[in-house]
């Protein structure tokens, strides 16, 4: 993995007070609880918000059959996914998660 994404997801782990991390030769990246504690829901929501699989901002012609209500299908059909993910994601802890390696 290229080393600029660790960074980056690092700093998003920190800004969101799940890791530390201290330089020099003996610093490193630890976790701030235990990773018990932590879901992946919680990590989920910290990286990628929700799911919108290509969720178009450009107002559709409200002339068109599918275009004038395509937008609100689509905010139900991501609601339920997101739900979904949630949920799922929110019965898995970290540790849980790094016991399956």
């Amino acid at each position: 993995m290229n080393a600029v994404l660790v960074r980056k997801e690092i700093a998003n782990l920190k800004k969101n007070n799940i890791v530390e991390s201290k330089e020099g030769k003996s610093g490193g990246t630890r976790l701030l609880k235990p990773a018990a504690e932590i879901t992946l829901d919680d990590i989920f929501k910290m990286t990628f918000e929700s799911v919108t699989l290509g969720y178009s901002k450009n107002d559709p012609n409200p002339n068109c059959p599918v275009g004038k209500q395509i937008n609100q299908n689509l905010d139900n059909l991501y609601d339920d996914i997101n739900n979904k993910i949630s949920k799922q994601l929110s019965e898995i802890s970290l540790l849980n998660f790094a016991d399956t390696f």
